[in-house]
């Protein structure tokens, strides 16, 4: 299997159901997310956020819209619950391989598997461990406007 690098975009931040979401695209380099699969993707999104009832922890995390080489498109949202822990809910399109009912990557079904993202998604988990250490975890009053400007650089992103 040829391993490539992806372009990774970061679109700016957006608030839903009172959370509020850095935004990560990964795509490929030839050929973008089209605008009907990131409308479709976050028309989805609102069902992928955890409740927030009796947890005050910062209503934080933020969203990994990704394209495939394929026909899949995939939507991971990472919360922040229980002040330090990560919480991951997954939506796919396009990819009939994970029960989609079809190869449309706009038809976004969630997805009941226990994973935590690919190896270009996980560049970004690493870069939000790290964040949301330095700028809510360890100041003594939790910086959450820094922690939403603090987002990995764009550009090539899987190596």
């Amino acid at each position: 299997m040829a391993f490539h690098d992806k372009e990774l975009r970061v679109p700016g931040p957006l608030t839903v159901a009172g959370r509020q979401l850095k935004r990560y695209h990964v795509d490929q380099p030839q050929r973008r997310i089209a605008p009907e699969v990131e409308r479709a993707a976050y028309v989805v999104l609102p069902r992928l956020l955890p409740d927030r009832a009796g947890d005050d922890t910062p209503a934080a995390g933020w969203v990994v819209l990704h394209r495939g080489a394929d026909t899949g498109a995939y939507l991971l949202a990472y919360s922040w619950v229980w002040d330090n822990v990560v919480e991951i809910r997954i939506a796919a399109a396009g990819q009939p391989a994970l029960d989609c009912p079809d190869d449309d990557p706009t038809r976004f079904v969630e997805l009941n598997r226990p994973w935590a993202g690919c190896v270009w998604e996980l560049a970004v988990l690493e870069h939000e461990r790290a964040a949301w250490a330095r700028h809510v975890l360890a100041p003594q009053r939790p910086d959450l406007a820094g922690w939403l400007a603090d987002t990995r650089p764009e550009g090539p992103v899987g190596r």
